[in-house]
């Protein structure tokens, strides 16, 4: 992975939260509609809201993807550090987040955010592990081990995040760094599954169409 202290050293930090959660509930949502971090409301089913809470579900199955790994990590240091990349990029989606809820107008200059730095250490990542794949000679079917699978579903909810973040984007300002970073999520997630199944000792399941049921044999 490379020693990134000296990196953080020089990059500027994120602000701590600043929020105490009390209650749960406050009954002000029971209308339809949620207030922004600059406390702005707007209506549940808003493309912002859409985006930010479809990455608030992404990041729930990157959790269970994570358990998963952690409980195969035992003897194993790939699917090990997998798990550490998992958690990175649960921080990560958190602060995507937090600038989908606040509106330009109100970003803090220290608000945590993706940065050019998040999308090129995933790039990293996926050109080393693509190192030790085998080549493709046709589409993978999600399976072979509940990590694998667990994998593509974050896969799949990624790329639906991005495509609502591009929907937004075309509609109002919105940090353009957020779509690369998903852009490269998914393909990360991509690869991830097949580095897991590689190093866990699993063959891939690989699609072949004439196992159709219109293809099968009488």
């Amino acid at each position: 992975m490379g020693d990134k202290s000296s990196d953080r050293k020089s990059a500027p930090q994120f602000a701590a939260p600043r929020m105490a959660i009390n209650r749960v509930y406050t009954r002000r949502g029971d209308s339809g509609e949620t207030s922004l971090a600059g406390g702005q409301r707007l209506p549940k089913d808003d493309l912002r809201i859409e985006a930010y809470g479809t990455i608030d579900e992404l990041n729930s199955f990157v959790g269970l993807a994570r358990e998963s790994a952690c409980e195969l990590a035992v003897g194993n240091s790939a699917v090990a550090e997998l798990a550490e990349i998992l958690r990175r990029v649960q921080h990560e989606l958190f602060n995507a987040g937090s600038i989908l809820a606040t509106l330009p107008v109100d970003v803090h200059p220290r608000q945590a955010r993706i940065t050019a730095a998040e999308t090129e250490q995933l790039e990293r990542e996926i050109d080393r592990m693509n190192q030790v794949l085998p080549r493709l000679g046709s589409f993978v079917l999600p399976g072979g081990c509940r990590l694998n699978a667990e994998l593509h579903v974050c896969r799949t909810v990624c790329r639906r995040a991005e495509r609502i973040c591009v929907t937004l984007a075309a509609r109002e300002e919105t940090d353009p760094e957020i779509v690369r970073y998903l852009n490269r999520l998914s393909d990360a997630f991509f690869v991830g599954s097949r580095w897991a199944s590689h190093k866990l000792g699993l063959a891939e399941i690989l699609w072949e169409p004439n196992r159709a049921s219109s293809q099968a044999v009488p």
